[in-house]
C-alpha cells in the first residue's frame, strides 16, 4: 500500500513537472489571455489517479511557478489564490475519473471521452473561478478603458478557460483514442 502511494506521489511530481515545461511554450496574447498547454498532463493525472492526486499534482505545479520564476506577484493574498488556490482545484478534473477508467476499460470510448470532457470542464472552471477572482480583486487597474475589472476578469479569464479547455480536450481527446493505456494505472 506504501509503495503504490510513492508511486502516486512520483506520478503527480513528473506531471506536474512536465505542465510546468508546457507552460514555457509561449501561447500567450497580452498580459490577460493565454491557453495553458500544461493543463494536458494534469487532466491526464486528473484521470488516471483522480481527485486527491489531481489536486496534488496541482498544487505541486502552481508552487512550481514560484521556483521558475513565472509566477506573476503583486502582494501574497494574490499569489496565495492564483498559484495555491486556483491550482489545486484542478483537484476538480478528477471528480468522474473511476467512471472515465471504467468506460476505457470496457473500451467504451464515447461514454469515455463524454465524462472526460465534463470532468475537464469542472477542472478548468474550478481553477479559472481563482483567477477570475484575482483579476477582480487585483488586476482591475488593467482592464480595457471603460470596462469594469468584473467585466474585464470574466472575459478574459473566460476566453482563456474555455481555450485550453478545448485545446487540451482535443489532444486528451486524441491520447484516448490512441493511448488509452495511459489513463489505466496497474
Amino acid at each position: 500500500m506504501a509503495n503504490k502511494r510513492l508511486i502516486v506521489l512520483l506520478e503527480c511530481a513528473i506531471f506536474a513537472a512536465i505542465a510546468m515545461i508546457l507552460s514555457f511554450i509561449p501561447l500567450d496574447i497580452g498580459s490577460s489571455f493565454s491557453i495553458s498547454l500544461g493543463m494536458i498532463p494534469m487532466y491526464v493525472v486528473a484521470i488516471r489517479r483522480g481527485f486527491l492526486a489531481a489536486g496534488f499534482a496541482g498544487l505541486l505545479w502552481g508552487v512550481l511557478h514560484f521556483l521558475t520564476g513565472k509566477a506573476y506577484i503583486l502582494m501574497w493574498n494574490q499569489a496565495l489564490i492564483e498559484y495555491v488556490l486556483a491550482f489545486a482545484f484542478i483537484a476538480f478534473s478528477g471528480i468522474y475519473s473511476k467512471k472515465i477508467r471504467a468506460f476505457l476499460t470496457e473500451k467504451n470510448f464515447k461514454k469515455a471521452i463524454t465524462f472526460a470532457w465534463v470532468a475537464m470542464f469542472a477542472g478548468g472552471i474550478a481553477r479559472y473561478f481563482w483567477h477570475y477572482l484575482a483579476g477582480v480583486l487585483f488586476w482591475g487597474a488593467y482592464a480595457f478603458a471603460g470596462w469594469s475589472a468584473q467585466l474585464f476578469s470574466i472575459v478574459m479569464n473566460g476566453l482563456s478557460c474555455l481555450a485550453t479547455i478545448v485545446v487540451c480536450g482535443l489532444v486528451i481527446t486524441v491520447m484516448m483514442k490512441m493511448k488509452p493505456q495511459l489513463f489505466l494505472p496497474k
